[in-house]
């Protein structure tokens, strides 16, 4: 492959170089290579870029067009700019030190006029994408299909009422699954971006929501044929664009997965800025899948609370990620998932280098959660505080509750007997986040 032009000159390999650092362009707390229990920082943390909003997204908003004009975004033939675009993305991840990249379809090819060029751009991008991949050692961490740009999917794609668009986005998702095998996809995300409804008047909700479940099934199926062994993903997300989503949330993904027998095949992808729109904090939405195993991936971005949509900020907030890396860690990690950076420059961030600085930034408020996660575990007061609050229930009537040992009767017998009225035991929440400064503030 010919040696590529260089898209960020002037500006060098992200080095880390230590908290005091004041170079904007380096790592104050990432450190790809530090050697935590025998696996390195950028193992640990698995570290992918969003080729959507990093490399596609121009700083348009609802409210008005692009600000953002990249160089590589150059030419006529749209499958040349789509493979020039693909070397700057690879050359920003080496820069970045990111081992992972993230895509949909329509992201790295055009679409074409029909869906037979469309699958022959991908083709052609895709060639050039596993030749950077192998160049560079950037892996990818998942793909998925964008069924919710066309207006064919105006109203939705599995979901919607019109079998033929059902048969197309079965079609385009088969594709996608191909490239994602070809590319040593570890994981496969799906994201019903219009898998909803906006009014019951024309809606046959149980209809649409089995046909999302049929569909899945066929996606299983198609995997396991072709070989796939990568992890499906189920990404919730509650409002915008479609006021009525099926998947709202992780619980109502877990009901829906077991209510059509699909919940040992998916696992969540969790958004930060998703769960705030759902009215739920990042924490509590990984916590609901880790308590089923169900815990799969993150999307590493937040919202801004006194904004109504999806802003996907890069999210530098230490304390909320400090508490969600505590719940990640404690279930086990992530396995083949990653913090994968689903955000997006703000509007007037125009200049490359821009795109660095928000990525450090990101890269830094995890890497130092993930740090203070650790030492929070390690010393343990926490989880001694939790394991002390429940204690009732380890011994006595209180196994026999959680062992399915009690019943009414026996619980009456003792409450009208030897126990009587309950002595309150406070929760100790200020002293809690108290301690949790601690942590955060030494």
């Amino acid at each position: 492959m010919a040696k590529s032009r260089s898209y960020f000159t002037g500006i060098p390999t992200i080095a880390y170089a230590g908290p005091g650092a004041s170079n904007a362009l380096a790592f104050r707390h990432y450190n790809p290579d530090e050697i935590i229990e025998g696996k390195t920082m950028s193992e640990h943390l698995r570290f992918s870029i969003a080729y959507w909003h990093s490399f596609r997204g121009t700083g348009s908003d609802p409210f008005g067009p692009g600000t953002i004009v990249r160089p590589w975004e150059s030419g006529k033939d749209p499958v040349s700019v789509a493979k020039l675009r693909l070397e700057a993305a690879f050359e920003f991840h080496q820069k970045i030190r990111a081992p992972f990249w993230a895509f949909h379809d329509r992201d790295i090819a055009p679409e074409g006029r029909t869906l037979a060029q469309s699958n022959q751009h991908l083709d052609a991008v895709v060639a050039h994408a596993k030749q950077l991949q192998k160049a560079t050692g950037v892996k990818l961490l998942w793909g998925t299909a964008n069924l919710f740009s066309n207006p064919r999917y105006m109203c939705g794609a599995s979901t919607n009422p019109d079998a033929h668009v059902f048969a197309y986005a079965a079609a385009q998702v088969k594709k996608a699954l191909e490239i994602t095998q070809e590319l040593g996809g570890e994981n496969y995300v799906f994201w019903g971006g219009r898998e909803g409804y906006e009014t019951l008047l024309n809606t046959n909700l149980k209809r649409e929501q089995d046909h999302l479940a049929a569909f899945l099934h066929m996606a299983v199926d198609y995997a396991k044929s072709i070989g796939f062994k990568g992890q499906f993903l189920i990404e919730p997300k509650p409002k915008e664009p479609t006021k009525h989503q099926y998947d709202f949330d992780v619980a109502s993904g877990i009901a829906f997965l077991r209510t059509y027998g699909l919940e040992k095949y998916f696992k969540f992808n969790i958004e930060t800025n998703h769960a705030t729109l759902a009215g739920h904090t990042f924490q509590h939405e990984i916590e609901v899948a880790a308590s089923q195993q169900m815990l799969g991936s993150i999307d590493a971005n937040s919202g801004d609370l006194l904004l109504g949509w999806d802003t996907d900020q890069f999210n530098t907030d230490v304390k909320e990620l400090t508490l969600a890396m505590t719940s990640i860690l404690r279930a086990g990690g992530l396995g083949t998932g990653g913090f994968n950076f689903d955000a997006k420059l703000r509007r007037p961030s125009i200049d490359p280098a821009d795109l660095f600085h928000a990525h450090i930034g990101g890269m830094d408020a995890y890497a130092l959660a993930f740090k203070l996660a650790r030492k929070i575990l390690a010393d343990g007061q926490f989880e001694r505080f939790v394991a002390d609050r429940y204690a009732s229930f380890d011994t006595g009537f209180g196994r026999d509750i959680e062992t399915g040992k009690a019943n009414f009767k026996s619980l009456e017998k003792l409450v009208l007997g030897k126990l009587g009225e309950p002595t309150p035991k406070s929760g100790k929440q200020e002293y809690l986040e108290n301690l949790l400064n601690t942590y955060l503030h030494g």
